[in-house]
């Protein structure tokens, strides 16, 4: 038993030596001696794939066009869009890419055309907007800042007292004017009701220039006459403000025949406002409506003819069609003369005006009626109007570099025939609401269709910012000849960004979207190239 007893401790033994070796590193974890330890790293977590933007849906032609129907004629939605998408690099499912007026990107937001290729009054540009990204300066130092528009720069605030300084105490006013004593510590100077001559307004330390009433450059020479003579000139960084003390409509009116030269420069813009904005905290962001606003008429011609007068014709050739400036009474505008001028107006804020007299009949920021080719007119800023930023009604001027900010109405509101092009334009709507029925642009011709000279624009280089809740942000109709490129526009929920409209049917179709005709100096359908579609909230 014994014997067996060893065998079996022998066996067993060897058994456990063998098994011990057989545990895979045991000696090498044991011995203090030379080895290796093996770390098992575990496997990174694979980076997740990041989910892509997605692209915004396309919209629909019921979001993207109004649809108004006047004298039983209408033009579709699916019309509209289908005219817009026919033209080249237009996106009309965009989403919003501004910065207030600002594109929020260095790149066009769609490929630009050169508008230089329309006509030789376009500067050439490679970009759509009014502005070329987020660091464009062009319109900043002449312009005022507000809660509509935030142009940066040097520029101040539109609620600021203007930069009128100090010394008004002593201040001497100029031969032409009349010394109305102080108003809190700047001296004001108030033009004559009517300038018959030459009147100079240089810049003085401490002065600002007071309108009283209606004040008129020159009388009205009629649609042929000679210049009258009579002639304002601002030098720059001027302020000009309406008085408060009285009730009547404060504005400034330019006579056909007469001229106005107020040019400014980008750091001493001309200031006309109100007498209430010379105060701090006078005005704030709310106010409008405190002053009429600047008239110019000329002799150019015009489409819509006082009973007794005109009709005009294609060339624009009516020696007797002329037509009454809404506003004020019996001041008039029109004439055969294309090339006709009211002067210069450049670099010029205009705050805080305009004035709806009756529904129809209101005073502008600015209003042009008739004025000719021959009329200087850019960088021009209306701030606030209660009525429209500017209305052109007729003639052949042309703009650039025009700021519409905070209007309660219409930004550009153009009609009577106007023939003509502006590029660089901003209309930036107010932000506390402007009334139901304003558009960024309003094109039209009276509900007179085929009047001749017939209404025909081309806009370069527009931001449209829409807060209104107006059909859409661009409406046009009367028939009216429009050609559109290099654009950005916005509008809010509910708003569609275009209302096309028809009023009149002729053997050729609907007029405004009609093809061309020559005999009625038609030449066809709008036209929309390089614009940028932001609407209904997108």
């Amino acid at each position: 038993m014994s014997s067996y007893k060893r065998l079996g401790l022998v066996l067993m033994t060897s058994c456990a030596a063998l098994a011990l070796n057989g545990c895979s590193g045991a000696s090498d974890v044991a011995s203090p001696g030379a080895g290796s330890v093996v770390i098992n790293v575990p496997a990174p977590a694979p980076s997740p794939t990041p989910t892509p933007t997605p692209s915004p849906t396309a919209i629909t032609a019921a979001q993207f066009a109004a649809v108004t129907a006047v004298n039983g004629i209408s033009i579709t939605a699916d019309e509209q869009l289908a005219l817009v998408t026919a033209g080249s690099n237009n996106n009309v499912s965009g989403t919003n890419m501004l910065n207030g007026v600002y594109p929020t990107v260095a790149t066009s937001l769609t490929p630009a055309m050169d508008p230089s290729t329309l006509n030789s009054f376009f500067t050439s540009t490679n970009f759509v907007g009014a502005l070329n990204g987020p660091t464009d300066t062009a319109f900043q130092g002449w312009t005022c800042n507000s809660t509509s528009a935030e142009f940066g720069g040097s520029g101040a605030r539109c609620t600021a007292v203007p930069a009128v300084g100090t010394g008004g105490s002593t201040a001497v006013c100029p031969t032409g004017t009349i010394d109305d004593g102080l108003v809190a510590t700047f001296r004001a100077c108030r033009l004559p009701s009517v300038i018959t001559g030459t009147l100079n307004l240089p810049k003085i330390a401490g002065v600002f220039y007071r309108l009283r009433g209606q004040t008129e450059v020159g009388t009205d020479v009629g649609t042929t006459g000679a210049d009258s003579g009579a002639v304002l000139n601002i030098e720059p960084g001027v302020v000009i403000a309406a008085d408060s003390t009285e009730a009547t409509n404060d504005l400034l009116l330019v006579n056909r025949g007469a001229k106005i030269n107020a040019v400014g420069n980008v750091a001493n813009p001309i200031i006309f406002t109100s007498q209430q904005n010379l105060t701090a905290n006078g005005v704030s962001d709310a106010s409008q409506g405190q002053w009429g606003g600047v008239i110019l008429l000329g002799r150019a011609p015009v489409s819509v003819c006082a009973t007794g007068t005109g009709p005009n014709n294609a060339a624009g050739s009516s020696a007797t069609c002329q037509l009454a400036i809404e506003g004020v009474t019996g001041r008039f505008y029109g004439g055969p003369t294309a090339a006709d001028s009211s002067g210069a107006f450049q670099y010029v804020q205009i705050r805080y005006s305009g004035i709806a007299i009756s529904d129809g009949n209101e005073l502008q920021g600015l209003t042009l009626g008739g004025t000719g080719s021959g009329t200087a007119i850019d960088h021009v800023q209306s701030h606030n109007s209660a009525d429209d930023g500017i209305e052109i009604f007729g003639g052949t001027t042309n703009i650039k570099y025009i700021a519409i900010t905070g209007a309660d109405d219409d930004g550009f509101d153009i009609d009577n025939g106007y023939r003509g092009y502006i590029q660089f334009m901003i209309a930036a709507q107010r932000l506390l609401g402007a009334t139901a029925d304003s558009f960024s642009t309003e094109i039209d011709s009276n509900n007179a269709e085929d009047l001749l000279p017939r209404t025909f624009g081309r806009y370069a280089n527009f931001t449209f910012v829409q807060t209104a809740l107006a059909p859409a942000a661009i409406r046009l109709r009367g028939g009216a000849d429009m050609t559109f490129v290099n654009g950005v526009v916005k509008t809010p929920a509910t708003v569609a960004c275009v209302n096309i409209i028809a009023g009149e049917q002729t053997a050729g179709g609907r007029s405004t979207v009609r093809p061309a005709d020559a005999a009625l100096q038609d030449v066809g359908p709008p036209v929309f190239n390089s614009v940028y579609f932001s609407c209904q909230g997108r």
